[in-house]
């Protein structure tokens, strides 16, 4: 039960916030602009709150405080997508939740080596294998949704979901990194069993400036995993 001790919480917030964000990112437009206006101003005041307890440096500041804004303005083009908009951020969202309960439950079902202990000694080896599984699984998923039966094609598909997901943890990692730099345990209290948005949304960030690079590599209208 000690290992499970968090799970209650884990899901009643989920419970709460991911239809809130699904619904978002379904309606486009006014609301999922709001969604994104509300995330990042927490986001922003967050990184201050914990660049001030931390003693960080105004360059510190300043660069978490850009990279919150480009991955969510990399968020907010995705969605403008008219054609696949929705659908790349569907699948976004799928990925990083996948990796993040797929990294909990092989991490607490089956323990082991720390992946990191000096950063984050929570994370084992076994809990980023899971992970990394759920996203290549994930990425299997969506080039199948779109009756893509060509070995090719799925394995590329997974292939992304697998990068895609090792990025996810980096960014799991890195926000750990910061927060043992500073000294807090916790971005926020925001979130029961989760701690402030960017312990939620680490992950995400990641993934969004790379999501975004690629969609403008491939041109628009085209599904990332396509």
């Amino acid at each position: 039960m000690g290992r499970w001790g968090d799970l209650r919480l884990r899901v009643l917030s989920a419970a709460v916030l991911a239809p809130l964000a699904l619904i978002c990112i379904w309606l486009g437009g006014i609301a999922f602009a709001a969604l994104m206006l509300a995330g990042t101003v927490g986001l922003l005041v967050e990184w201050m709150q914990m660049t001030r307890a931390g003693r960080g440096t105004a360059a510190g500041l300043v660069a978490g405080a850009v990279y919150i804004l480009l991955a969510a303005v990399g968020l907010i083009w995705l969605r403008a997508d008219p054609l696949v908009g929705r659908a790349n951020l569907l699948f976004l969202l799928a990925l990083v939740w996948a990796s993040d309960i797929g990294a909990y439950v092989a991490g607490r079902a089956i323990g082991g080596p720390r992946l990191a202990p000096l950063i984050s000694p929570g994370k084992t080896v076994s809990g980023a294998l899971g992970g990394l599984l759920a996203a290549v699984l994930v990425g299997i998923a969506a080039s199948l949704s779109l009756a893509a039966w060509h070995p090719t094609a799925v394995w590329c598909a997974g292939m992304l979901g697998g990068l895609l997901g090792v990025l996810a943890q980096a960014g799991d990692l890195g926000e750990s990194f910061v927060k043992r730099q500073f000294g807090v345990k916790d971005s926020g209290r925001l979130i029961p069993g989760h701690g402030g948005l960017l312990d939620r949304l680490d992950a995400l960030l990641a993934v969004a400036l790379a999501a975004s690079l690629l969609a403008l590599m491939q041109g628009r209208g085209v599904v990332l995993w396509g």
